[in-house]
């Protein structure tokens, strides 16, 4: 049995893919790198609300960031995520 820390912050991990939002965020960085208005753009929000739905799946280390000049681009921090997404879409499609 892991340990109480480990079991508390993987609690905490699932709990940031239970918001709808951070999973669609997810979708759009599947294809590739991009900045908060053309998330903002293909989800139909606000940049604000995007902003702080990034802020949360960076502290959980889901998503990074990359600055060129002004403008901050996102991505998946790694495959790990991909594939937590992919076993729960094979999951409930049981």
């Amino acid at each position: 049995m892991p340990d109480e820390n480990e079991l508390c912050d993987l609690a905490e991990l699932f709990k940031v893919f239970g918001d709808s939002t951070r999973i669609r965020i997810l979708f759009v960085l599947f294809e590739s790198e991009v900045c908060v208005c053309d998330i903002a753009d293909a989800l139909n929000m606000t940049q604000s609300a995007i902003s702080h739905q990034l802020q949360i799946l960076k502290q959980s280390k889901l998503v990074k960031a990359r600055r060129a000049g002004k403008s901050i681009f996102y991505s998946l921090a790694d495959d790990h995520v991909r594939t937590i997404i992919a076993q729960g879409q094979e999951h409930i499609e049981e």
